[in-house]
């Protein structure tokens, strides 16, 4: 029998949805590792290669990321209000609108991707390596998009086990791909990294096929008709105001990485360094957190669709909890650790110095982050996504310009200040979430009474 989001208790449903969800993520994290280490494997321009087309990857899959977010809000909400067929409706135009989406994002990059990696400094064989690598990238990344927004409707419905298991499966591919491909085993074309790019995009639609096929064994979209797919401009345009907020908060976490980057660098490249690995590291405590997000996502939509404030109350405070907890026991572990992590990555002592100062600040900052993101989650949850992009562009752009600079520089604090202004920025930002959050929901309970 399953779960019910608008009647089952709160902290059961959590756990059935959020731990599935870390589980899947952190092999997600690790395929990443997995790329990055076979990369390492072939050459240096490889690995470069990698690192320089981030900033055309990260803009596909932070347009997949908020049509997922969004399309998840709306569907949630329609569940909730027991209206299954506004549920297929919304569904079905996600994927249409992520169909086109994905061969117009990949296009624009296919034609800007030789002037950006121009720009950033690859040249001759450099900047060959780099378009082998991003242009399979491009030809597969409508399937990064579709797999994320089909996702959408099992995270509308509570479900995370399927995408779990997309997720170890596409990891074990990925390991067995990769060489395969690089290297031209078993009579193939050694690919050199076009090999790394043609794994993942094998894997991505791998996952588009598992994913639909479980989407359609499920009751909600087991019968849809094809005329719910003809494009219609008024529930595109309700994707689109749920979608490009989130799709743009995450974008500012790329801004906000290399505003950190670029004060960084005037401490020396040892400090750059150390905050990428430390960084790494303080991903990898983060993970057990990710799948709280997602659970947030999908019990709001539904409670607040279903006319529920107080579930949706408990929702967010439950959710937070359990995520300060995860990351205060996190915070213990990683501090008396932070120097020995550091050295698994690297043997400079300067760089291993300034990691194991960023990671001891980092140890008690980390129950801010599910503070705040459990915050952004449930307010898309509540199809409010502008929040999110407000609170984006302050803790990635506005204070860190501000508060950095008058750390590092004018109080001489050096990489201290820069380490340092990102817990300011970061609890600072929680602790208005905290307040926004509740001043939110007092207002909904408040309007259900009347």
């Amino acid at each position: 029998m399953s779960a019910s989001l608008t009647a089952d208790p709160i902290p059961v449903l959590t756990r059935r949805i959020a731990i599935p969800a870390s589980v899947g993520f952190f092999f997600n994290t690790m395929f990443n590792f997995v790329d990055t280490y076979c990369a390492g494997l072939i050459s240096t321009d490889a690995l470069a290669a990698l690192s320089l087309s981030f900033p055309v990857f990260f803009i596909i899959l932070s347009a997949g990321s908020g049509l997922s977010k969004g399309a998840t809000a709306l569907m949630a909400n329609a569940i909730g209000a027991k209206n299954p067929l506004m549920a297929q409706r919304l569904f079905a135009q996600a994927v249409v609108f992520a169909a086109l989406a994905g061969v117009v994002l990949s296009f624009a990059g296919w034609l800007a991707a030789p002037s950006l990696f121009r720009l950033l400094g690859a040249e001759g064989a450099y900047l060959d390596v780099a378009l082998s690598y991003i242009h399979v990238i491009l030809w597969g990344g409508v399937f990064f998009i579709l797999q994320m927004t089909i996702n959408a409707a099992l995270n509308a419905q509570g479900e995370t086990k399927l995408y779990r298991n997309f997720l170890i499966m596409g990891f074990v591919a990925n390991c067995l791909l990769n060489p395969v491909l690089m290297w031209g085993w078993c009579g193939l074309p050694a690919m050199g990294v076009a090999g790394i790019a043609l794994a993942t995009v094998f894997v991505q639609i791998a996952g588009c096929v598992l994913l639909w096929t479980g989407v359609r064994r499920r009751e909600l979209c087991r019968e849809m008709p094809r005329g719910f797919f003809k494009p219609d401009a008024a529930l595109l345009r309700k994707i689109l105001s749920q979608a490009v907020p989130a799709g743009l908060n995450m974008l500012t976490v790329a801004l906000g990485i290399f505003v950190i980057t670029w004060f960084a660098k005037h401490f020396g490249k040892e400090a750059v360094a150390a905050y990428g690995i430390a960084t790494r590291i303080e991903q990898v405590v983060l993970l057990p957190t990710i799948g709280l997000n997602f659970a947030t996502l999908s019990l709001v939509g539904q409670n607040h669709g279903a006319g529920l404030p107080q579930r949706v109350r408990e929702a967010w405070t439950t959710n937070v909890k359990y995520g300060v907890l995860l990351m205060l026991a996190g915070g213990c572990l990683l501090f008396p650790m932070r120097e020995t992590a550091m050295r698994f990555f690297t043997a400079d002592a300067v760089v291993i110095g300034h990691g194991r100062d960023y990671l001891g600040i980092a140890a008690i900052t980390l129950a801010a982050y599910p503070i705040l993101f459990v915050t952004v989650f449930m307010l898309q949850g509540m199809k409010r996504p502008a929040y999110g992009l407000w609170m984006g562009l302050y803790r990635q752009i506005a204070a860190p310009m501000l508060l950095f600079h008058l750390l590092a520089f004018t109080f001489a604090g050096g990489t201290w200040g820069v380490w340092w202004g990102i817990s300011l920025v970061n609890w600072s930002a929680a602790v208005f979430a905290l307040w926004w959050g509740a001043r939110i929901l007092r207002r909904e309970l408040t309007s259900s009474l009347h």
